[in-house]
C-alpha cells in the first residue's frame, strides 16, 4: 500500500499543475488510507504538501504573468487569518469524542473526514458538468465579497486541511473579473500562502515526521512540474470530468466507510 501511496503522491502535484486545484482532495485520502496517518495529523501534513507544491507551481505561472498578486493578497489575507485561527485554536479545542449515546458516536475523526467527503462530493458535481472555461460577467472587483469568501474558504481549509482550489478559482473569476488562466495561477499562489500559514498553526500542536513529510512533498513537486508541462497538451475539460467522477467515488466511499461501516 505504501508503494501505491508514493506513486499517488506524484498525482497530487500532477492534478494541481493541470487544474490549479484538487491536490488536497487526493492528499488526505492517500495519507489516511494508504499510509495510515491519523486524520487530524493528515490534514496538517496535507497543508504542508499542498502549500509547498502550489508555491513551486505558482512560480512559472508568475513568470508567464498569470498570477495577480494584488488579488491574491486581497483574497489571501482574510483566508490566512481564518485558517491560522482554525488550525491553532479551533481544531485542538474539538474533543476526540463529540457526541456519544447508546446507539451513536460522533468522533473528531468522523466529523473532519465526513465534512471533507461532503466537500469532495460537492466539488465533483461542478467538475462532472464539464462546463467550458469560466468567464467573468464583470471586471469590477467586489472587495467585500472577496473578503467574506476568503474568510469562509480559510475556515474550510483549516478545518479539513484542503486547499480549496475548486472554490477559489470560481470566486476569483466571478468576484474579481480575472480571466480563467490568471485565476488558476492566482489560485495556486493563494493555496500556497493559505496552506503554509495553516500548517504553522499545527507545528507546535502535533509531532511531525519530517522525513516522511518531505519525501511525499518532493514527489508532489515532481508531479506539479510535470503537470505544468502537460497543461497545454491535455484537454482540461475532459480531465476535469474524469477527475470529478473519481472524487465523487472517493467522497462517497469515505462517507460510507467512516459513517455507515465504522
Amino acid at each position: 500500500m505504501e508503494i501505491i501511496g508514493y506513486v499517488a503522491a506524484v498525482c497530487i502535484g500532477l492534478i494541481l499543475g493541470l487544474l490549479g486545484g484538487g491536490g488536497s482532495i487526493l492528499s488526505i485520502p492517500i495519507l489516511v488510507y494508504l499510509f495510515g496517518v491519523d486524520a487530524i495529523l493528515a490534514s496538517a501534513y496535507s497543508l504542508f504538501i499542498v502549500g509547498i507544491t502550489s508555491l513551486i507551481g505558482a512560480i512559472p505561472k508568475y513568470k508567464d504573468h498569470l498570477v495577480n498578486l494584488r488579488t491574491g493578497f486581497l483574497f489571501g489575507i482574510p483566508s490566512i487569518i481564518s485558517i491560522f485561527s482554525t488550525r491553532k485554536w479551533i481544531i485542538p479545542a474539538i474533543p476526540d469524542v463529540i457526541i456519544q449515546t447508546e446507539s451513536f458516536i460522533l468522533t473528531k475523526r468522523v466529523l473532519v473526514l465526513g465534512t471533507f467527503a461532503l466537500l469532495m462530493i460537492l466539488a465533483s458535481f461542478s467538475m462532472i458538468r464539464g462546463r467550458r472555461e469560466l468567464r467573468p460577467d464583470s471586471t469590477r472587483t467586489r472587495t467585500f465579497l472577496v473578503i467574506v469568501e476568503g474568510l469562509l474558504i480559510g475556515f474550510l481549509t483549516g478545518f479539513v486541511g484542503a486547499g480549496g482550489g475548486f472554490l477559489i478559482i470560481p470566486a476569483l473569476v466571478f468576484l474579481t473579473g480575472l480571466p480563467f488562466k490568471t485565476a488558476v495561477g492566482t489560485s495556486l499562489f493563494i493555496i500556497a500562502i493559505n496552506s503554509l500559514m495553516g500548517f504553522l498553526g499545527d507545528v507546535f500542536n502535533y509531532p511531525m515526521d519530517w522525513q516522511f513529510l518531505l519525501s511525499i512533498t518532493s514527489l508532489a513537486v515532481i508531479g506539479i512540474l510535470l503537470g505544468n508541462r502537460l497543461q497545454k497538451k491535455v484537454s482540461s475539460i475532459r480531465l476535469r470530468i474524469a477527475f470529478g467522477w473519481m472524487i465523487l467515488a472517493m467522497g462517497s466511499w469515505i462517507l460510507l466507510k467512516e459513517i455507515i461501516l465504522n
